[in-house]
């Protein structure tokens, strides 16, 4: 199993969440988070007065899958955020231990 997270432009959530939906993952969390990469930001003109915005906006994208569809899961995350311009985000991929569901008590990937 493994646990994916990924950091994409807000604006590309919906693409990212319809296209995994469509591909049968069946659960993901989401954060609004703030962060920069090798952009560092940008100025803005707000009013007249020249200010820089250190942290833009991001979303984080989590979810857990079976490692049989962990390449899928990525190349379908990567073309579904993609842009073609700077700041369209990250994958990373974890090794992912265990999984328990609470509710019955199943484990592994009966879990996810």
């Amino acid at each position: 199993m493994k646990f994916i997270s990924a950091i994409i432009k807000p604006s590309k959530l919906e693409d990212v969440r319809q296209a995994l939906s469509n591909l049968g993952v069946q659960g993901m969390t989401v954060t609004e988070v703030k962060g920069f990469g090798r952009q560092k930001g940008h100025t803005e003109l707000y009013r007249g007065a020249e200010y820089v915005v250190d942290f833009l906006p991001k979303t984080k994208i989590e979810v857990a899958v079976d490692s049989s569809l962990v390449d899928r899961v990525i190349e379908t995350i990567a073309q579904s955020a993609k842009t073609g311009k700077i700041g369209d985000g990250k994958i990373f991929i974890y090794d992912l231990d265990q999984v328990i569901r609470i509710r019955t008590g199943e484990i592994g990937k009966n879990a996810l």
